[in-house]
C-alpha cells in the first residue's frame, strides 16, 4: 500500500515538473521579447536623458556633426540629401539668441561660418543682411536659417550690415558695403542679399547662384503668396560675384524706403541678363510682421531715379562707394559690422 503510495506520488510529481518544463518551453519565446522591450526602453530612456543633460541635441535633421572621411573630399551632391521640403515656421516670443547660440554651437564657427564636413559645397555663399534695429526679427532668422543653410551643405558666412545712428536708411548702399567686407574675409563667389524679416517655408530653395541673378522670395504671404509684379527683384535674392560686379552693384543713392531693387533689376536688364525664379510653391516665405521703421519713409525721388538707371549705373554703384566701418564684432551666429553710411544731413 505504501509503494503504491510512494509511486503515485513520485508519478504526479514528475507530471508537474514536466509540465511546468513544457510551460516554461512553449513560453520563452514570448517573455524574451518582453525582457528586450524592457531593457530597450530602458537604454533609451537613458540615450535620451544623456542627450539632455550632456549634450544639446542637434536642432533639425541634417545638423549632426560628422567626420570628414579620409581621403580628399567630393564634391556635394547637386540635391543635398537631408532636406525636409515644407517647413513649419512659427515665432514664438520666448525664442532667445542665447537659446539660438546654444543649439547651434556644436556646427558653426565664429562669425557665422559653416562648411560642410563630409564633402566640397558646390557654392561659397555670404548671407548680407542689411540691418537697423530689428533684433526681435534677427532671432527668428538665425534660428530658422542657419539649419537650412546647413542642411544645403553650404559654404557659408552670415553677415550683418548695421547702419549707424538714426539718419535716413539707405538699404543697398549696406548691401554694397557687405559685398565688400565679405569679399575681405574670404572668396566668396555668390551673394544672397536678404530681408532679416523673411523665413522660406521650404529648405529646397536652395540659397545658391545660378547663372541668371535669381529671385528666391517669390511667394510672400504679406502678397498672399502671389508675385506682386514680373520684375521684382526684393526681398531674397542671389546673385553671383561675376553678375554684381557686371552691373556695378547697387545704387547708393537711393535714400529712404523703396526702388533700390527695381533699379537693380534694370541693371540687370541693361547688361543682358534676365532674373530667374524656383516656383511659387517651393518659393514661398513667411514675413515677420512689423511696422514701418523710423527713419526709412517711402522718399518720392526714388520713383524719379528710375528712369535714370541706365545713365548712372556705371559711376553710381560699387566704384563710387564711400563709407566708415565702426565696428566688427564676431558673434557665433553672424559677423556684425557696423558702419557709418555719410547719410545727407537732414
Amino acid at each position: 500500500m505504501l509503494k503504491t503510495a510512494f509511486k503515485l506520488l513520485v508519478l504526479s510529481a514528475a507530471c508537474s515538473l514536466a509540465g511546468l518544463a513544457a510551460f516554461l518551453f512553449y513560453n520563452r519565446n514570448r517573455s524574451l521579447p518582453f525582457i528586450t522591450a524592457a531593457q530597450n526602453a530602458l537604454k533609451w530612456e537613458n540615450k535620451a536623458s544623456f542627450r539632455t543633460e550632456k549634450t544639446p541635441a542637434a536642432p533639425e535633421v541634417g545638423l549632426q556633426t560628422s567626420a570628414a572621411p579620409a581621403g580628399p573630399l567630393q564634391p556635394c551632391p547637386d540635391v543635398p540629401p537631408n532636406l525636409q521640403g515644407v517647413l513649419r515656421v512659427e515665432f514664438s516670443t520666448n525664442r532667445s539668441l542665447e537659446d539660438v547660440r546654444q543649439r547651434l554651437g556644436p556646427v558653426l564657427q565664429e562669425g557665422g561660418r559653416y562648411k560642410p564636413p563630409t564633402c566640397v559645397a558646390k557654392q561659397k555663399v555670404a548671407i548680407i543682411i542689411p540691418f537697423r534695429n530689428r533684433h526681435e526679427h534677427l532671432k527668428h532668422w538665425l534660428h530658422f536659417l542657419h539649419p537650412i543653410l546647413i542642411r544645403q551643405q553650404l559654404d557659408y558666412g552670415v553677415y550683418i550690415i548695421n547702419q549707424e545712428g538714426d539718419s535716413v536708411f539707405n538699404r543697398a548702399k549696406l548691401m554694397n558695403i557687405g559685398h565688400v567686407e565679405a569679399l575681405k574675409e574670404y572668396d566668396y563667389d555668390c551673394f544672397v542679399f536678404s530681408d532679416v524679416d523673411l523665413i522660406p517655408l521650404d529648405d529646397r530653395n536652395l540659397y545658391r547662384c545660378s547663372d541668371n541673378p535669381r529671385h528666391l522670395s517669390v511667394a510672400v504671404d504679406k502678397f498672399n503668396f502671389i508675385l506682386p509684379y514680373a520684375t521684382i527683384f526684393g526681398g531674397v535674392s542671389a546673385i553671383s560675384k561675376e553678375q554684381f560686379l557686371k552691373v556695378n552693384g547697387f545704387s547708393n543713392t537711393f535714400w529712404g524706403w523703396g526702388g533700390e531693387d527695381d533699379d537693380l533689376s534694370q541693371r540687370l536688364y541693361f547688361q543682358g541678363m534676365s532674373i530667374s525664379r524656383p516656383d511659387s510653391l517651393i518659393g514661398r516665405y513667411k514675413m515677420i510682421k512689423h511696422g514701418r521703421d523710423l527713419h526709412n519713409n517711402p522718399n518720392p525721388q526714388n520713383v524719379h531715379k528710375l528712369k535714370e538707371t541706365a545713365y548712372n549705373m556705371n559711376t553710381d554703384g560699387l566704384n563710387s562707394l564711400s563709407y566708415t566701418v565702426r565696428e566688427i564684432k564676431k558673434d557665433l551666429l553672424y559677423t556684425f559690422i557696423t558702419v557709418d553710411v555719410q547719410a545727407p544731413a537732414g
